[in-house]
């Protein structure tokens, strides 16, 4: 006897969200497709395409929560304890810390480029700069010039592109990391 395919109402969104994570992290977007997830999760596609109307609308759930867990340790550490000055150096630390321990998730949050998903993606990774940009801000003692914020972002996402698949998470890139942010921290601080 064959198992059971789910039907289309034992199918659940995180149920499809969860094979598609696996098979986006593991293939390339075009190669992924409605077929693949409910060929995996042994129910029809029409199944998946009563909780979800296309590829791009499941990789912008995913992305969604993605860029969730980054701004929340972005919160995290704004809201901790310690001085400014050790706040700022932790968003900054966590912010690589998160792209080093979740290389792949980073890749199709901030990397990957494809006119399907571009707009739905581009509008998460907005929203999670601007958040990035208003910690620095807050934590700053002087007035930044937004350039100077989003220099530190390209430093930051330079970093982490260029240690990805050199590394396996944060924790072999740490002394790097604790470096290059506390030469971020400086060049913000410097004034002629």
């Amino acid at each position: 006897m064959s198992p059971r395919k789910p039907s289309t109402k034992d199918l659940t969104k995180e149920m499809i969200i969860n094979e598609a994570r696996k098979q986006f992290i593991m293939k390339d977007f075009h190669q992924v497709s409605m077929r693949s997830i409910a060929k995996e999760l042994g129910c029809s596609h029409g199944a998946i395409y009563y909780h979800f109307k296309n590829k791009a609308e499941i990789f912008y759930a995913i992305l969604g929560d993605y860029f969730s867990e980054l701004n929340n340790t972005l919160d995290e550490k704004v809201n901790g304890p310690e001085d400014h000055n050790t706040k700022l150096l932790n968003v900054f630390v966590g912010y690589m810390a998160f792209g080093l321990n979740n290389q792949s998730q980073y890749e199709l949050m901030f990397m990957m480029r494809d006119s399907e998903i571009d707009g739905l993606s581009q509008e998460a990774a907005n929203f999670s700069y601007e958040k990035f940009a208003q910690s620095v801000q807050s934590l700053s003692k002087t007035e930044l010039l937004n350039s100077d914020i989003y220099s530190t972002f390209i430093a930051l996402h330079g970093f982490v592109a260029h240690y990805r698949h050199y590394v396996k998470n944060y924790e072999e890139a740490k002394d790097a990391v604790d470096v290059h942010a506390k030469f971020l921290i400086k060049a913000l601080t410097y004034r002629e």
